[in-house]
């Protein structure tokens, strides 16, 4: 299952059964995400330009699941009632839902988030697991082989498009005063404004505090999301071009 996938380096883990419901329940599910996630490609000026937040590869991902294959944002309301009266009532929003024949599947992209949005995504999936609303919940995340890269990959940018000074980021993005002092200390630190320069970069926008692989695999070996069958995926290096 996700041979493609895997072949180009991306991370798969299930837990929970998950591989068996997606195998016998849902085999429509993999070869859509197989599908999706083939087509990535992220040139290395977007990491540039897209450091915080949903960068444009989000928005590709977000379209193509949504508009192309139906995975659609959808809110999911639980509502306690004891003799007719309303004593809860709580919701539960996750970016793609898409409901099959044999069950309704979940799944949240953690491209550059703060990484606490996993325990959010995580929680979510096993209350709506419980509740019996969802068969299998997923999150996609940048995998091992992109987080432990991404240095090199700005510092080959910087090379390959001549960014040797701090006046030359502005065709890329506006440094703050605060980002600007931290580039210089790694600057005169590394020797290089290149490396320099991605270093603080990757740090400060792209850092352990954020969303990725092995702060995903760190929460579900502790059990955060258990019972609920679990998909995670790892987007790798090779999809990033220089």
């Amino acid at each position: 299952m996700f041979a493609r996938l895997k072949a180009r380096g991306f991370e798969i883990l299930t837990l929970h059964h998950a591989e068996a419901i997606l195998r016998h329940d849902m085999p429509e599910a993999v070869v859509e995400l197989e599908q999706v996630l083939l087509g990535i490609e992220i040139k290395a000026e977007e990491l540039v330009h897209g450091g915080g937040g949903e960068g444009e590869l989000t928005q590709r991902l977000r379209k193509t699941l949504t508009e192309i294959y139906g995975w659609r944002k959808h809110s999911f309301e639980i509502k306690k009632i004891v003799d007719g009266q309303e004593r809860e009532s709580i919701s539960h929003e996750v970016d793609h839902v898409k409901r099959f024949k044999t069950g309704t599947f979940a799944l949240e992209i953690e491209w550059n988030n703060k990484d606490p949005f996993f325990d959010r995504d995580l929680e979510n999936f096993k209350r709506l697991h419980a509740e019996g609303v969802i068969s299998i919940g997923s999150i996609i995340t940048r995998g091992e082989s992109l987080q432990s890269s991404l240095r090199d990959i700005i510092a080959q940018f910087a090379r390959k498009h001549g960014i040797s000074k701090k006046e030359d980021l502005g065709k890329y993005y506006a440094p703050t005063a605060r980002q600007i002092e931290l580039i210089e200390r790694s600057v005169k630190a590394k020797g290089s404004f290149e490396v320099g320069w991605a270093h603080a970069f990757v740090s400060d926008k792209f850092g352990e505090a954020t969303t990725h692989w092995r702060k995903l695999a760190e929460r579900v070996r502790r059990g955060v999301g258990n019972p609920c069958p679990l998909l995670l995926i790892g987007i790798p290096r090779d999809v990033v071009s220089i």
